[in-house]
């Protein structure tokens, strides 16, 4: 797992198409904080065609995100957008859940809330 700053850890894991991507998010996520995701992400996936990926997104220790963050990670959402084929938010804010309801309708794939990590994990691996 590749600590890309305080806030914010990465790990991709995969071979061939299909990838399994963990995020774990910590305090307040920034700018700076989507702008090294894209990067390791771009390069993870730039010679792969048509990726498959599963992600989960572990925001239990996630205090908030800056509006500039919120875009920037809709744009990250909406350029990987056809390889996302579930994403898993785990976390304990009703925001969160709010989150995975209006990206549920966005992104080509599902994305789906969980208070249990394990469950999230399970939901993913089905």
């Amino acid at each position: 797992m590749a600590n890309l700053t305080p806030s914010l850890t990465l790990d991709i894991e995969g071979a061939g198409r299909e990838f399994f991507l963990t995020l774990k998010a910590v305090g307040n996520l920034k700018y700076d904080d989507y702008e090294s995701i894209t990067s390791e992400i771009g390069t993870a996936f730039r010679k792969v065609n048509k990726p498959i990926i599963n992600v989960l997104i572990d925001g239990i220790d996630i205090q908030g995100v800056g509006l500039k963050a919120v875009f920037d990670d809709f744009h990250l959402g909406i350029k990987h957008n056809s390889a996302l084929n579930k994403v898993a938010i785990y976390g304990n804010k009703k925001w969160q859940a709010t989150v995975a309801k209006i990206g549920n309708r966005i992104i080509c794939g599902e994305m789906v809330y969980f208070e249990n990590a394990t469950a999230a994990i399970e939901w993913l691996e089905q």
